[in-house]
């Protein structure tokens, strides 16, 4: 039953981890844009873009289409 609670516990603190990804990186790009409302799937899909090896005017300019 330790185990179980144990093993929940740490499951549970995963997904929490995940869910709190540091979007602040996607204001540099697109300021007004309100991260709450994008899902997670769009989040991802930002973040992948401004780890991305593009200048940062073409990371701008994907990244305002994709919010748009």
């Amino acid at each position: 039953m330790k185990t179980l609670i144990a093993a929940t516990a740490l499951a549970l603190t995963a997904v929490s981890a995940s869910a709190m990804v540091d979007t602040s990186s996607i204001d540099q790009y697109a300021p007004n844009v309100d991260v709450s409302t994008l899902t997670d799937a769009e989040v991802n899909t930002i973040l992948s873009v401004i780890h991305s090896g593009d200048s940062n005017s073409e990371k701008r300019a994907l990244i305002q289409a994709l919010v748009k």
